[in-house]
């Protein structure tokens, strides 16, 4: 007589060598059985479907292990928390994004539209203006600071992995980032207008102090991401290029800085997504105007995080015959979607430059 597989593995489960397993429609079940709970809860004491979700995800992290632990015992269980724990942590991470991007695009959407790009508030009262100046500002400060930072960062991650090792200097410089790292961005303003006004006078107030106060910001960031990418780095290369008889410093050049290369463009572009949004240091430096101003060394400039400021702490008024919410409102949630989207042609430009620029391997995929 012979026996069938389902009675193979019924006689093993059986003997006690494999030990049972939950369905594959468990988890739908366990989902379905929290939801209605959590529905039914949210019905009876009139909870918000926030709160219904969170009760619901609960349950299923409670009922999932508890029902493994029963049946395929507890490693098993232990496992199945553990799932439970990461997909957990996911959601909660991944839905406060989700409302942000809808609410931004929500309320900023409608207010996009040419005359919005391409005009500035200058003697606007009401409706109407736009963030040309705002944006320009933005563009011209946050560029600055970039060249100000990349080669002190770069420069500063080259010594510390290439030259610094074991060095009380390399030690003292890793140390004094670390501490940079954690500065809040209002002394990093309040730095940049103190070697301004002991330069120019205490009426300054230009773009690049704005500069200056950003950079303080991004080279922590830059020399952190580039000194990890420079570490990563086989040292199998750098010792072929010495046995071939090259300098240092060429090895560096030629083979070190591109094999890292789109790390280290990551890193820089991690920075410069940190610095761009930030208020404070460009408030205090920068100032505020609403008109177009090109010059980083002479007025003051407007930047984005400082028009979404001061549009939504002055909104103005509605029109006359009108109900409706001020008009600040609606010009505050169109620039911080237009600052969302240069963030993530940021990212996707350093994505892009990231896989031109990857080390050529000769692994097929």
């Amino acid at each position: 007589m012979t026996t069938t597989p389902i009675d193979q593995d019924f006689e093993a489960v059986s003997a006690g060598l494999v030990q049972p397993q939950l369905p594959r429609w468990a988890e739908l079940l366990v989902g379905a059985m929290a939801l209605a709970v959590a529905g039914l809860l949210t019905m009876v004491l009139g909870w918000s479907l926030a709160g219904g979700a969170v009760v619901a995800g609960l349950l299923f992290v409670v009922g999932m292990p508890t029902w493994s632990r029963v049946v395929e015992g507890g490693r098993a269980a232990v496992d199945r928390l553990a799932t439970c724990l990461v997909w957990g942590a996911f959601v909660a991470v991944l839905v406060p994004l989700v409302w942000l991007i809808w609410l931004v695009l929500e309320n900023g959407l409608g207010a996009i539209d040419v005359e919005f790009l391409t005009y500035s508030m200058r003697g606007i009262v009401g409706d109407g203006g736009g963030i040309y100046h705002a944006l320009m500002g933005t563009l011209l400060v946050t560029l600055a600071a970039t060249i100000i930072s990349v080669p002190i960062g770069l420069f500063t991650a080259i010594y510390l992995v290439e030259y610094g090792k074991g060095s009380r200097l390399a030690r003292v410089t890793t140390f004094l980032v670390d501490v940079m790292t954690g500065i809040p961005s209002i002394v990093a303003g309040l730095f940049a207008l103190a070697l301004l006004v002991l330069i120019f006078g205490p009426a300054i107030r230009i773009g690049f102090g704005g500069s200056i106060a950003l950079a303080l910001l991004m080279i922590p960031t830059v020399v952190r991401s580039a000194e990890e990418m420079l570490r990563l780095v086989p040292s199998d290369l750098r010792e072929a290029s010495y046995a071939l008889g090259v300098p240092k410093w060429r090895t560096i050049v030629k083979v070190v800085m591109p094999t890292a290369f789109g790390g280290i463009v990551t890193g820089i572009v991690l920075a410069i997504s940190r610095v761009i949004g930030e208020t404070a240091p460009l408030l205090i430096v920068a100032g505020a105007t609403d008109s177009v101003n090109m010059n980083l060394f002479n007025g003051r400039m407007m930047t984005l995080p400082v028009y979404i400021f001061s549009q939504y702490s002055s909104p103005g008024v509605p029109a006359f015959g009108t109900d409706g919410p001020p008009p600040g409102y609606a010009r505050a949630w169109g620039a911080a979607l237009v600052l969302i989207g240069i963030v993530m042609v940021l990212n996707l430009v350093a994505r892009v430059l990231q896989k031109m620029y990857a080390p050529q391997t000769d692994r097929r995929r």
